[in-house]
C-alpha cells in the first residue's frame, strides 16, 4: 500500500461506532469529515487528544465537520471511554486494523528496544468532494484541535 497524499480518495471502510452507530465512507458522502486514528481509549494522550476534539466540537459543526475516531480497541472499552469523557462524536472500532492498513496507520513501532505493530496517531481530513485535504502524521494530542479547526475553515 503506497502513502496516501492530499488530493487521494480516501480507502473505504465501515466500522461500528459508539452509541450503536455504524460509521462509514459512503454514509459521509459529500460532507467534510476528520477521521483520527487513536492508539488505546481511556490513556492519557488519546483522552488528551478526544478531549480537545470534543471542546472544539461545537465549532466544527458549524463548519459542517463530522469528527471520527479510530481505535484498534474492541467496542466495549470505547463505548467507556466516550462515556467517560461525554464524547459526543463516534469512536469506531476497528479491531481487525484493516481500516488502519488501508490508511497507513498501522505501523511498527518500538519500546524499551521492542519493536510491535501498533497505531500511529494520524489523522485525514476530508473535503465534501471526497478527497483528502490534510493528513497529520504523529499528532502531538495537545495542539490537534488547534490544527483541525484551522484547516477545516479552508474547506
Amino acid at each position: 500500500m503506497s502513502e496516501l497524499s492530499v488530493g487521494d480518495a480516501p480507502p473505504d471502510f465501515t466500522m461500528p461506532a459508539s452509541g450503536g452507530q455504524t460509521v462509514s465512507r459512503e454514509g459521509l458522502k459529500g460532507q467534510p469529515y476528520l477521521l483520527y486514528f487513536y492508539p488505546k481509549a481511556d490513556t492519557p494522550g488519546c483522552t488528551k487528544q478526544a478531549c480537545g476534539i470534543q471542546e472544539a466540537l461545537p465549532a466544527l459543526g458549524k463548519l459542517g465537520l463530522t469528527v471520527i475516531g479510530i481505535s484498534p480497541d474492541a467496542m466495549p472499552p470505547i463505548e467507556k471511554f466516550a462515556k467517560k469523557y461525554g464524547l459526543e462524536f463516534p469512536l469506531a472500532s476497528d479491531a481487525d486494523q484493516k481500516v488502519a492498513t488501508a490508511y497507513g496507520t498501522w505501523v511498527e513501532k518500538s519500546m524499551y528496544g521492542k519493536k510491535y505493530m501498533g497505531m500511529e496517531r494520524t489523522s485525514f481530513l476530508v473535503g465534501a468532494d471526497g478527497t483528502i485535504k490534510a493528513i497529520w502524521r504523529k499528532v502531538k494530542p495537545e495542539a490537534h484541535a488547534a490544527q483541525v479547526m484551522e484547516a477545516a475553515k479552508a474547506l
